[in-house]
């Protein structure tokens, strides 16, 4: 497993950093979103490093569907028993931050709103 030795995400798996994890096992990591949006907000990502959905490969298939097959499960157990919002963002056109692949899982009691406000 690959891991960046200055990514902000790889330290928070190797515990450098501390996190509130949500969810481990040897292909994914969950934690709290140190700057939640919503009452439930939290991340979810591959242990190793993948930089972004650009640099998806054929190695990565199974850590990318363990994360799409964990995520209800973590979402109801956070409280969004009535629906959430995953966000990936990708570059710098799709506002990533952290050039670790993440995906937003965001919930709470209320609808989150429109996905991206349309421009007439």
């Amino acid at each position: 497993m690959s891991h960046d030795p200055n990514c902000l995400f790889c330290r928070i798996v190797r515990g450098e950093i501390p996190s509130r994890k949500l969810y481990e096992d040897d292909q994914i990591f969950a934690f709290h979103d140190i700057r939640p949006v919503r009452p439930v907000h939290f991340l979810m990502i591959p242990k190793a490093h993948v930089a972004t959905l650009y640099d998806v490969a054929g190695e990565h298939v199974q850590a990318l569907g363990r994360m799409l097959a964990m995520v209800g499960e973590l979402a109801r157990g956070e409280g969004a028993t009535d629906g959430f919002r995953t966000i990936i963002n990708c570059g710098r056109v799709g506002h990533q931050e952290v050039y670790h692949l993440h995906m937003h899982v965001i919930g709470g009691p209320d609808p989150v709103g429109p996905m991206i406000l349309r421009q007439h």
